[in-house]
């Protein structure tokens, strides 16, 4: 009985095969306009954020009674990698991050534990305490980023504008969310003197109770007729300041109008706590979100028709810009690709024509589409998107998925010059290589197994790449033994040679062949050579790997920059910001700059997969900058870098970075100091800086929280202050309403909920000078003046605590000189922190992090699947070969890549990170 063979069976079914090739063709050419497009591959960032607040309270109380009582309980959540919190003054943020072995799918239902377990221990936490708040949406990535700016219009006004935009955008077909970015909320400010009104025997509570109580929202009752039920409606809410103004406020007889006892007034959130500019002008920002699975360059498109409507109704004065492109840089990226490809296909066919002749080089060429017409559609129909890691694998796979057509249509050729006929050499292939070619493809396929099934976030953002890769392998194989032989047979011409029938391997008596004879005798009679010399090219490829600089993810090649500014742990946000104005001045004209964006008290929002957000801290500011191209992020890097180091921010620690390819990962050297003590920590992590100081390719070694800050703290009398019945907490209440205000009620505006704050008037509250003579009224009425009752003590407490795990962390960290690599960096550096380690006292250890720890783990994650890859291998080769030596042979020759893989890396001085041990897989 014959056996099937598929070669035959296409040239047997000639029409319908080439119905096959259309119809694969254009399901190819639809699939790739339609296939969901990214500039990153869905990744889910497994990080949540608990906002925990606690007023009055310092770093080291909140700490010590909440944050560890919340992280104490979510250590039962599964899946937990680490719980890192930073407690200030007032507030403390924690934030959860999950393993990189947490399947995505679970991600949102371990959220929802997060809530439930803070929930059931929150009767536990202190009174005041304020949340907790769960930010679950900290990962989200914004598609699209526009801001908001206008001369001689109130940031109110600017915000009833966004609400506009936003409800327009929010009706955009694949727009998921909007979000506002950077809104400072409204203020109604009562500001009195403490002192008049102790002249006038006025009291602070005596004018909230007078506010409160005109502002009510009281029923009125409702009045049942024979036929309805009608409600009563008292009028009397606040209409505006001039209305709050004019509340009567009584004490002993007499009636005063609150505006003539004290100031009433419009304003925002004093100090505030996010601004945000453009160009430096003030600015709110739009953030918009893409639905899972849709199209991001459709979504663009969208976009832009929107925003060109929006645009063109706004007033005079109004800027809309767009500082966030993502669908246009995914565009960007999709072209890359296709010149790319074309670059590669012309090397393919090239190649194809010098050695295969000019017919069977079209053969092999009309191969390459079909294949990626087959993927495509695969891609399409599993729901796989276009971005940079399939278009990479894309590009990885064309230099491998020509090999079955080149092998398929060569068997061809040598038949025909053998004098076969076109059908019978056509189905040769299927006879003699297929099924090789097919254990080769899937060995190749196999290798990459690792990649796709590591556990890790570099695995879930790179794993497109095995998928992609053996889709490619297996529909080249499919493509060499079905469609191969169809073309072969349509576009090649009559290759019989004369004499071939009486000597079948005349046709290897050419030049190139006796030339590799006399190449491949040599090698056998010198073989005990051959075999000398290769396994010491072997190891001194491996010695040389060492010589190889190591990388996580490269540089991204995005226009932008980031320009950080650090001041000093208990830097008021004010100062903070007049540093970013400075800042911006060594931005303003620079023609190489398109826009830039301020971000101060906090970080960017995250734009891009890469880019982890700054949880807010006064002291932080950071601007975004948009140059015109690669070249011009390099000659604005080098001015800002020039210009600092001669001194133009001395007051901040400012750092000038470009934005980094794969999963987050922060500052690219860390050392992370551990301990119980924050003091004993902080000296320590000082030794660490000074070790990190001394190597000349570490840029500013610090610390990320360091020095103390300042606080007075006020020791009562308490016999006095009983005696005039006064507690601590009525002293405290007084002072906070005094200095930072008290939320007497709300004045209600359309949509709007503004709070009416009552505090002091400013030369009272920001002289520190006056704090001894503010008074405290007491029950009776009495105002007693501060220093009465309490002596003000000038000391220093910690700023901010970091914990990990629960321990006390302080991390020391850097930037590397350009050319260097991180982890290359972090090794050097290892050595010498030996004699420090070796000092340590109980309870204290220091931890590597960056660059090195990140690869770690994900190349970890990737040798962890190497036994299953290798056992795949061995299995697919020994099905074909059937032969423990022949499976030996061929898989000894696999490492011997490495010599040349170490080779071009050393002569071409580039990095070996995780891309470049893809390559090497593929290998």
């Amino acid at each position: 009985m014959q056996r099937f063979n598929l070669s035959q069976w296409s040239i047997a079914h000639r029409p319908l095969v080439l119905f096959m090739i259309i119809l694969l063709g254009t399901a190819g050419i639809y699939s790739f306009l339609n296939l969901g497009r990214a500039e990153d591959p869905s990744f889910t960032i497994k990080t949540m954020v608990v906002h925990v607040g606690w007023p009055g309270a310092t770093a080291t109380e909140l700490q010590a009674q909440a944050v560890d009582k919340v992280e104490k309980k979510l250590q039962e959540l599964p899946y937990l990698d680490r719980i890192e919190s930073y407690s200030q003054p007032g507030a403390a943020f924690i934030r959860i991050t999950l393993s990189d072995k947490t399947p995505p799918a679970r991600v949102k239902e371990l959220w929802y534990q997060v809530r439930k377990k803070v929930g059931d221990i929150k009767n536990e936490l202190p009174p005041g305490i304020t949340g907790p708040d769960f930010n679950d949406e900290y990962g989200d990535v914004y598609s699209a980023l526009y801001m908001l700016s206008a001369d001689g219009l109130s940031l109110a006004e600017l915000k009833t504008r966004a609400e506009d935009i936003r409800q327009r955008l929010l009706r955009v077909p694949d727009v998921n969310k909007v979000d506002i970015i950077g809104e400072r909320p409204q203020k109604i400010f009562i500001e009195f003197s403490h002192a008049k009104l102790a002249t006038l025997g006025l009291t602070p509570q005596q004018i909230f109770d007078s506010v409160a109580k005109q502002n009510a929202v009281v029923s009125g009752g409702s009045v049942e007729t024979s036929a309805d039920r009608i409600n009563l409606r008292v009028t009397g809410a606040f209409s505006g300041v001039a209305a709050i103004a004019a509340v009567p406020v009584q004490a002993d007889g007499q009636v005063f109008r609150l505006g003539d006892i004290a100031t009433v007034k419009h304003g925002y959130e004093d100090p505030a706590s996010f601004i945000v500019r453009e160009d430096g002008k003030p600015a709110l920002g739009l953030g918009v979100s893409m639905q899972d699975g849709a199209n991001i360059i459709s979504l663009g498109a969208n976009l832009k028709q929107a925003m060109n409507a929006v645009s063109g109704e706004l007033p005079v004065g109004i800027e809309v810009t767009q500082i966030a492109d993502q669908p246009h840089i995914v565009n960007e990226s999709v072209s890359e690709f296709v010149e790319t490809f074309a670059e590669a296909l012309v090397i393919v066919l090239v190649v194809s024509f010098l050695s295969l002749g000019w017919r069977t080089g079209i053969v092999v060429a009309l191969s390459v589409p079909l294949v990626l017409a087959i993927v495509l559609l695969v891609m399409y129909a599993t729901g796989l998107d276009l971005h940079r890691i399939t278009l990479g694998a894309l590009i990885i796979a064309l230099g491998l998925l020509v090999d079955d057509a080149i092998i398929a249509i060569e068997m061809m050729v040598v038949k025909m010059e053998q004098g076969w006929d076109r059908a019978r050499a056509a189905t040769f292939a299927w006879t003699s290589t297929a099924f090789p070619m097919l254990t080769g493809t899937l060995v190749t396929a196999a290798g990459f197994l690792p990649v796709g099934f590591a556990k890790s976030s570099a695995g879930e953002y790179a794993g497109g790449i095995f998928w992609v890769v053996g889709l490619a392998l297996i529909a080249s194989w499919v493509v060499a033994v079905l469609f191969t032989p169809y073309l072969g047979l349509k576009l090649l011409p009559n290759l019989a040679k004369l004499g071939v029938h009486e000597n079948p391997d005349a046709i290897y008596d050419s030049r190139v062949y006796r030339a590799l004879r006399r190449v491949i005798g040599w090698c056998l009679r010198w073989r005990k050579t051959v075999v000398v010399v290769t396994v010491l090219m072997f190891v001194g490829s491996v010695g040389g790997f060492g010589l190889v600089q190591q990388q996580f993810f490269p540089t991204s090649t995005r226009s932008e920059l980031f320009f950080e500014l650090r001041l000093a742990e208990g830097t008021a946000i004010g100062v903070t910001d007049a540093s970013a104005k400075r800042a911006e001045s060594l931005l303003a004209g620079d023609p190489d700059i398109v826009t830039y964006t301020t971000y101060v008290g906090q970080g960017s929002p995250r734009f891009w997969l890469g880019l982890n957000p700054v949880l807010p801290n006064p002291n932080f500011a950071q601007i975004v900058i948009v140059t015109k191209d690669l070249a011009a992020r390099e000659r604005v890097k080098a001015r800002l870098e020039r210009v600092i180091a001669e001194g133009a921010l001395p007051e901040a620690r400012a750092r000038v970075d470009r934005f980094l390819f794969g999963p987050p990962v922060g500052f690219p050297v860390q050392f992370r100091v551990i301990g119980p003590d924050p003091t004993k920590v902080r000296a320590i992590a000082e030794e660490v800086r000074q070790v990190m100081a001394a190597n000349a390719k570490i840029i500013d070694p610090h610390l990320d929280w360091s020095e103390q800050v300042k606080s007075i703290r006020l020791e009562i009398d308490q016999d006095r202050a009983r005696a005039l019945g006064l507690t601590p907490q009525d002293v405290a209440q007084t002072l906070q309403t005094l200095l930072s205000g008290y939320t007497v009620t709300q004045y209600r505006e359309g949509i709007e909920h503004i709070d009416v704050v009552a505090r002091a008037v400013a030369s009272e509250r920001l002289e520190l000078h006056r704090l001894p003579a503010l008074t405290i009224t007491t029950r009776n009425g009495v105002a007693v003046p501060l220093s009465q009752i309490a002596r003000l003590n000038y000391e220093y407490e910690e700023p901010i605590l970091w914990r990990r795990n629960r321990d006390i962390v302080l991390t020391v960290r850097g930037d590397v000189v350009d050319r260097v690599q991180a982890p290359d960096v972090s090794k050097e550096v290892e050595p010498q922190l030996q004699v420090i380690k070796d000092a340590l006292p109980y309870g204290y250890r220091i931890e590597t992090g960056g660059s090195i720890e990140e690869s770690v783990k994900a190349n970890g994650a990737l040798i962890a699947v190497f036994p299953a890859m290798a056992v795949v291998m061995l299995a697919i080769l020994m099905i074909q070969l059937q032969s423990f030596s022949r499976l030996a042979l061929v898989f000894v020759t696999a490492p011997l890549g490495l010599i040349g893989a170490t080779g071009a890396l050393i002569v071409s001085n580039r990095p070996f990170g995780f891309v470049a041990l893809l390559g090497l897989i593929a290998l």
